[in-house]
């Protein structure tokens, strides 16, 4: 068994949804400034609009799973080309922009580190938001690049090998963050506690990356459920409903509803399932949200959508700061800038490393 090979329109809509996921976590990010002009059950929605990183993992899973499949097992060649261009296309611009933060004497102060250079911070409960704070689901993402072809090799042999690894990676990552605490006390918290672990690495991620391998593996089933003419519809009112409830878990304004266990059964359960049908009605059905979210606008935001993660909160966002500051927070110059990094950097490296491989 092997996923479908992509369409040629690329998935037009779910580039728009990248757009759409990072709008959501700036809005995140900014929520606190807005919260004495916005009702209050407004604001326990925005308390959850981080989950939009979410999307974003869910995207990878299906995008990995439908454009390589186990392919880069067949040999260690195939796998270095594959790692190596999942490595080109994510890390050249947060390199870029950490160095510019190293460089810089009111922020980083010249004290480079390699942990940081190399992701490995985001193993880390202390230092996990350090430097670029974002940069932690970067270390999410890479570490799912890693185990993907494992990943779909094991599925297609059975879906329970699939699960009973995933199961022991968890098991494997808080066993080795509690021996090491055991060992020398963990002065860094890697891999503790088990929220961190949970909620911030990929081994408690790891469903949200499943979910889409599912949507690539599985789609004659997503079309045949009773209700996938409505997919869409469902899937998108769904997923924000879900958001919206799992608001209810909060304990006060600062609070997050996945910091309780209702929300996070229906953080990694029933938001997954709507997210699903979101993307499988979007790839399927022509619709007013399929046509806006592959439009032009929300394609090219899309694209750019990694820039505008990278620069939306930390350094980037700061610097810009001390030189304009617009009353909408810099939300339309960010973008700006983004889509010229996008372009002008992100775009380039990786078109020139695809036609060095070619």
């Amino acid at each position: 068994m092997t996923a479908d090979q992509p369409k040629p329109n690329h998935f037009k809509a779910l580039t728009g949804v990248r757009a759409i996921a990072a709008i959501m976590i700036f809005v995140y990010h900014n929520r606190k400034y807005w919260k004495d002009d916005i009702h209050p059950e407004l604001f326990r929605f925005c308390n959850e609009l981080n989950l939009g990183v979410q999307l974003f993992f869910v995207l990878s899973g299906f995008l990995i799973a439908k454009s390589y499949g186990s392919k880069p097992l067949q040999s260690l060649t195939h796998y270095r080309k594959y790692f190596a261009q999942r490595i080109v296309r994510i890390m050249p611009l947060y390199w870029l922009l950490l160095t510019l933060y190293y460089l810089d004497s009111g922020f980083g102060n010249y004290r480079f580190s390699l942990p940081h250079y190399l992701l490995l911070q985001g193993f880390s409960s202390t230092h996990s938001l350090d430097a670029i704070s974002q940069s932690w689901s970067l270390t999410v993402e890479m570490t799912f690049y890693a185990f993907a072809p494992l990943m779909l090799l094991l599925l297609e042999k059975h879906l329970k090998y699939l699960l009973l690894f995933l199961i022991v990676l968890f098991a494997t990552t808080l066993l080795l963050g509690n021996l090491w605490t055991l060992y020398n006390g963990n002065p860094d918290r890697y891999l503790v506690p088990i929220e961190f672990v949970t909620m911030s690495t990929f081994a408690g991620q790891s469903l949200l990356f499943l979910t889409g391998i599912f949507l690539a593996y599985y789609p004659k089933f997503w079309n045949q459920i009773p209700f996938s003419k409505y997919a869409t519809v469902i899937g998108g009112i769904g997923f924000v409903l879900t958001l919206y409830v799992i608001g209810w878990f909060q304990e006060s304004r600062v609070d997050h509803g996945t910091n309780h266990w209702q929300g996070k059964v229906l953080f990694f359960i029933v938001l997954p399932f709507f997210i699903i049908l979101l993307f499988q009605g979007l790839m399927s059905q022509r619709t007013y949200l399929q046509q806006f979210l592959s439009s032009k606008v929300m394609v090219l935001l899309g694209n750019a959508s990694f820039a505008f993660y990278l620069v939306h909160i930390s350094y980037a966002n700061l610097k810009l700061k001390s030189f304009v500051f617009f009353p909408d927070r810099n939300f339309i110059l960010l973008w700006l800038v983004s889509i010229a990094l996008y372009y002008g950097f992100e775009k380039p490296i990786y078109d020139w490393y695809r036609k060095k491989r070619s």
